[in-house]
């Protein structure tokens, strides 16, 4: 087989995995949906589509490039402040509060990358949870500037491009929350599928090879770490817009901690798993917790142990496919 023969496969194979199956129209028409069938619980709703796209964000460094945080929340926090005061000292308009804290978030990731891609897993872990807790820290002894650990208040939210109102307007809150999560999705289905995601892929499973055959492993590593922390710091920013204070709790560990369970429970490498995840452990935290509110972390945890030992890192949707495996095989003669 020829090298453009190979090349035209390749470009046949990322044109099919860029492709929509029908469940996930189904699954984007379904939440679509839920702007005007479910309106009790917009609050909810809006809460469990901004963890989504934290969740995302961290799934394309964990799951497609093998990068594990314990310090994601810098840049969520980090895009949240940013967009606060931006609208305070500047405009309300949401959508470019988004813009200008992506940017921020991810000029930070750029930046703080370079110290995360020194060392190995272990030190990359230690690196991220250190950043996280420099950010908190800065915040904190920043009080004129970020309100300390009183938060950050007085943030106006002007309607989106001037015309979409959505302060205190939960249905049209959870409406703009929801397009900007489709959007991201969409394009960070195009950056997982494509080239750079499956050299993204090449390096997770083997550096070494992946080098040896002259992918630029650290340039490509920085580039999608980059990414992510712009995508979190887009989230940040959307929940500073859809909640009235701005406070200490977007950096610190528990936040980074929450998220990576969410991940962890619906899956890592898929891009769905973070949104999954999230509306699994959202809804958990709000039903469960009203049922048993002592217990309800026990039944979380009594979760993952169940996935860690059943679905390693693709989750639910492991434990899934697996029953799915089962019972094809017990229904062969």
């Amino acid at each position: 087989m020829s090298s453009l023969d190979t090349a035209k496969d390749a470009s046949n194979v990322m044109t099919r995995k860029r492709s929509w199956h029908w469940l996930e129209y189904a699954f984007w028409l379904a939440a679509a949906a839920s702007v005007f069938l479910l309106p009790s619980q917009h609050a909810l709703l809006t809460q469990i589509a901004i963890w989504s796209l934290f969740a995302l964000s961290l799934d394309l460094l964990l799951g497609y490039a093998g990068i594990v945080s314990l310090g994601h929340a810098a840049y969520f926090g980090f895009g949240a402040y940013v967009a606060a005061l931006f609208a305070i000292n500047f405009t309300g308009e949401p959508v470019t509060g988004l813009l200008v804290a992506g940017v921020a978030a991810g000029l930070l990731g750029l930046v703080t990358s370079l110290l995360v891609l020194r060392g190995t897993d272990l030190t990359r872990l230690m690196v991220t949870l250190g950043i996280a807790l420099v950010m908190y820290e800065i915040a904190n002894q920043m009080s004129w500037l970020t309100g300390g650990a009183d938060g950050l208040t007085g943030m106006p939210v002007n309607p989106v491009l001037g015309f979409f109102p959505i302060y205190f307007r939960q249905a049209n809150s959870y409406a703009y929350v929801l397009v900007v999560l489709f959007v991201l999705f969409v394009v960070a289905k195009r950056i997982v599928h494509s080239p750079f995601g499956y050299s993204l892929r090449a390096i997770k499973g083997n550096p070494l090879r992946a080098s040896s055959i002259g992918i630029p492993n650290n340039p490509r590593l920085i580039a999608v770490y980059t990414i992510a922390a712009a995508y979190a710091g887009i989230a940040g920013a959307l929940l500073a817009q859809t909640t009235p204070v701005v406070s200490l709790t977007y950096i610190d560990f528990q936040r980074s901690a929450d998220v990576l369970l969410m991940l962890i429970i619906g899956g890592t490498g898929y891009l769905y798993g973070g949104i999954i995840g999230s509306a699994l452990f959202l809804v958990a935290q709000k039903f469960i917790g009203n049922i048993t509110p002592q217990y309800w972390e026990f039944w979380i945890g009594f979760a993952l142990v169940v996935i860690a030992l059943f679905a390693r890192d693709r989750g639910l949707f492991s434990i899934v496919e697996r029953i799915a495996a089962w019972r094809k095989r017990g229904a062969k003669p």
